[in-house]
């Protein structure tokens, strides 16, 4: 029972800090709210979204019936205190927006799927930008039902539609959250062009939060891994597990990342680091690439096509056995890097071997395909050798000293360059947040009379409180540090991703 009371109470709290964010025009108390969402999901109880359904609004409304008959709670034992609160969108939303939740994890999908999609025609017809961030949830959580239902490719053009509005109306996280789960549906079709067509001419807003942009990164690096390019696809994979927090919270956003990430690399010629199949949240989740990892380094043919054959349902569930197993025109697989890397073993142990013995140690059928492998990899640049074709041996070149090539210049650019990036999105930041103070300042300069009434209106019991806090927060911001918490639930909803 106290748990039921104390869950009502935190439910309750929220109200006067969207009301807050909806008298100031401040996005960082929406920020608050939405943060409480996974605390709040763990201890979901219908009899404590049903006291603070009653508490907000009375019996008779006609919202209200609905969720409550969503909740099969209409005869509450102890009807709450009803609260003293002008009725405002952004409350009425984020207290369906739980309901929407409730449903979801109850299973009853058909419920969902009927007030997610009244939910979604209401925010059509409202164009409020502190109802954004709510906003953005509830659409993910649409797309989420349409999913559990087996019916994502319906949902399409309701996101196509839901794109082109948020961005007439400028509402970035809306756009944000709309272009992931638009690449998200096209990756699960297998459309990967028009995923790719998406990427091209829509423009991911910068304002996005960092969840967002670490799952668009995520999807980028996708695309350009099934085009080729596997530099860029490794950096903007890099980017994403740099961008998420490294907490249990996205524990599977991680690992999605991080078996693309390593299968990238492998294509690339390099190998993992050991260090990230240690990771306790990361061991079980990547012990099949480890065995695929294992398998390309020592460049064992048999060992790779074993981990293959194993693991083939396990790849298949990643969407990684496409990465894998594809064949590129120039003859380039995965299955070849592993040649390759026994090509350069047994280029560094032996300064002259014959193909028969190459042919041997690699378990090729011929001594023909053992010459054309080792061209290849003389021109790829992968050993440093020559072919006397005349008595079938190659007579390896001496290993010239690293530090007389460009590969530290190389190094050194790519660390330097990713440093200039972190620092430019730093100052970003902080002139975002100078000149919203000082926006702030003028208005309390020239308006005080205004607000003073404003927050008086909105909120007479709190006043003193809410001036306390936001003391505090401009404080924090002078110190070049943000009011909130931006690890705590930065990848709010990964966990049904």
């Amino acid at each position: 029972m106290l748990i039921v009371f104390f869950l009502a109470v935190d439910i309750t709290q929220n109200f006067y800090l969207l009301q807050k964010a909806v008298a100031t025009i401040e996005a960082r108390f929406t920020t608050r709210v939405i943060r409480t969402l996974v605390s709040i999901r763990r201890r979901m109880d219908a009899e404590a979204l049903t006291r603070a359904i009653q508490a907000y609004k009375p019996l008779g409304d006609e919202q209200t019936d609905k969720l409550l008959a969503y909740l099969k709670q209409s005869d509450a034992q102890t009807a709450p205190v009803p609260i003293q609160m002008l009725p405002l969108p952004e409350i009425d939303m984020y207290l369906s927006l739980l309901v929407l939740i409730w449903l979801i994890d109850q299973k009853k999908l058909e419920h969902a799927h009927e007030l997610s999609q009244t939910l979604v025609d209401q925010i059509g017809l409202l164009n409020r930008r502190t109802l954004d961030q709510i906003a953005a949830r509830i659409f993910f959580y649409y797309a989420r039902v349409f999913e559990l239902l087996e019916r994502s490719a319906e949902i399409r053009p309701a996101l196509l539609a839901a794109h082109r509005t948020a961005n007439l109306r400028r509402d970035d996280e809306l756009q944000a959250t709309l272009i992931n789960l638009l690449l998200r549906n096209y990756f699960q079709h297998k459309l990967y062009e028009q995923a790719d067509h998406l990427v091209s001419k829509a423009t991911f807003p910068e304002s996005a939060s960092n969840s967002q942009f670490a799952r668009y990164l995520y999807y980028l690096g996708r695309i350009k891994a099934l085009q080729l390019d596997y530099t860029e696809s490794h950096k903007h994979l890099t980017m994403a597990i740099r961008k998420a927090p490294q907490h249990a919270a996205a524990a599977g956003f991680l690992q999605s990342v991080y078996k693309f990430s390593i299968i990238v690399q492998l294509l690339m010629g390099e190998i993992p680091e050991r260090s990230i199949f240690r990771q306790p949240m990361l061991r079980k989740a990547l012990i099949p690439y480890f065995h695929l990892t294992q398998a390309v380094r020592i460049g064992d043919l048999t060992q790779f096509q074993e981990t293959l054959a194993k693991h083939a349902d396990t790849f298949h569930a990643d969407s990684t056995s496409t990465l894998i197993l594809r064949q590129v025109l120039d003859g380039l697989l995965l299955r070849h890097n592993v040649i390759k890397t026994g090509v350069r073993m047994i280029n560094l142990s032996y300064s002259r071997i014959s193909l028969r013995d190459i042919c041997l140690k690699l378990q090729l059928d011929s001594e023909e395909d053992a010459e054309y492998i080792v061209a290849k990899a003389i021109r790829d640049g992968v050993i440093d050798a020559t072919i006397d074709h005349e008595h079938g041996y190659i007579q390896s070149k001496e290993n010239a000293d690293v530090y007389s090539t460009t590969e530290p210049q190389h190094a050194f650019d790519q660390r330097i360059t990713f440093c200039l990036a972190l620092h430019d999105e730093s100052v970003k930041v902080r002139t975002r947040w100078r000149r919203f103070h000082a926006a702030r300042a003028h208005l309390n300069r020239f308006f005080p009379l205004v607000l003073s009434n404003v927050q008086a209106m909105r909120y007479p019991n709190t006043e003193r409180e809410n001036e306390d806090e936001d003391k505090q927060d401009d404080l924090k911001s002078k110190e070049g540090t943000e009011p909130e918490d931006d690890i705590a639930d930065l990848m709010g909803g990964l966990d049904d991703f």
